[in-house]
């Protein structure tokens, strides 16, 4: 039986400082960092990459990626086409020359400060025990606007 990650909450401003499980009702697992504080703004452009390294837990039929959602600020100047990307290092940690998993669904211009939620297109499995990025871009460099 899989299990599902109904909502894995990156906020933009905080990297991952741990994951946290909670099982609810025998078949559900959330993935969640909401309760973490802020620790700032940062800016995501064509030159500034974010990424943030997660872990899979232990249930050997994997889970399935439902939904990320993220915290987002005020964008600055005008910046273009966000993307969310989720990938499978390669050695593991922040390596992305591994699997790209693909793009997430989700809104192109995140401008406005809220929570903004992207999703697979497709079903998207999870290996158990297994770490994953999820990368954020955008199409203009942060001197000429960016998202944060």
């Amino acid at each position: 039986m899989k299990k599902t990650i109904i909502s894995g909450v990156i906020t933009i401003a905080v990297v991952l400082l741990s994951s946290q499980f909670v099982q609810a009702q025998g078949t559900m697992t959330y993935l969640s960092n909401v309760d973490q504080a802020s620790a700032g703004s940062l800016a995501v452009g064509s030159d500034s990459w974010l990424a943030t390294l997660f872990t899979t837990g232990t249930n050997v039929s994997g889970y399935t990626l439902d939904s990320i959602e993220l915290g987002m600020a005020d964008a600055s100047g005008s910046p273009n086409d966000f993307m969310v990307t989720l990938y499978k290092p390669h050695t593991g940690g922040f390596d992305i020359r591994g699997s790209d998993l693909g793009t997430l669904d989700g809104s192109l211009n995140p401008t406005t400060a809220g929570i903004y939620t992207y999703t697979p297109d497709s079903s998207l499995t999870l290996s158990a025990n297994t770490q994953y990025l999820i990368v954020l871009t955008a199409g203009t460099t942060v001197a000429n606007g960016a998202y944060d």
